[in-house]
């Protein structure tokens, strides 16, 4: 039996433009250590090849037919959590960067990235980091001193990387919700709901329940 480390990391690529789409699959294919195991070419089909695949990572355009890419992002995370979404796109202005992190985006590579990039980036995000090129830097340092102000409709700001989903969860968790009753009320998995708790107690630095919902009281998220 081969050592879990060997496993390749599973990816799902999604894009728009088939020669992007195909010469990424080649270019991927390639890499040691990834294999791609599908491509989509609209956000509505990345989730449900995601839903069908259930991949370690996926690399997403944000400028996509059918379903965009931020709305693909949002939903992504809020129903495969535990799927690592990099967003690879032209753009690197401040709209598309903080809508794409506050959807749930573990990454940004903007598109003159070159295949090492972004391995090491669906790697790391895969494995709980976030990797940024250096022009996204300079676009969120830039966003930062300006004092960003997010589009109507987009998520209010919330505290240590939250995203949407995670903060309802994090809301119910403080009011005694059970697992079993959040998947209910929410329309999911009792493994998708336990993806999330994880992930909201790993950003709110939080041991157990008790201590998520001081968190959610502290920073009136209950």
């Amino acid at each position: 039996m081969s050592h879990p480390a060997a496993a390749p990391l599973r990816v799902i690529i999604a894009d728009d433009q088939a020669t992007v789409r195909e010469g990424l699959v080649l270019l991927l294919g390639l890499l040691p250590g990834i294999e791609v195991t599908a491509a989509a070419a609209d956000g509505q089909q990345a989730i449900d090849l995601v839903a069908e695949h259930h991949p370690d990572a996926i690399l997403l355009d944000l400028n996509m037919p059918v379903l965009d890419g931020i709305e693909a992002t949002r939903r992504l995370s809020a129903e495969h959590p535990e799927v690592a979404i990099v967003v690879l796109t032209t753009y690197a202005d401040d709209t598309s960067v903080l809508s794409a992190l506050r959807a749930g985006a573990r990454s940004y590579l903007t598109k003159d990235a070159d295949g090492a990039d972004i391995a090491r980036a669906l790697h790391s995000a895969a494995g709980g980091l976030s990797v940024m090129d250096p022009a996204v830097q300079a676009t969120l340092v830039a966003a930062a001193g300006a004092g960003y102000t997010p589009h109507p409709g987009e998520p209010r700001d919330l505290p240590d990387g939250l995203t949407a989903r995670e903060a309802e969860i994090l809301a119910m968790i403080a009011r005694g919700m059970t697992n079993p009753e959040i998947a209910k009320a929410l329309v999911l998995s009792n493994h998708t709901v336990k993806s999330h708790i994880n992930r909201i107690f790993a950003k709110t630095r939080s041991r157990d329940r008790a201590a998520a919902t001081q968190y959610a009281q502290a920073h009136n998220l209950h």
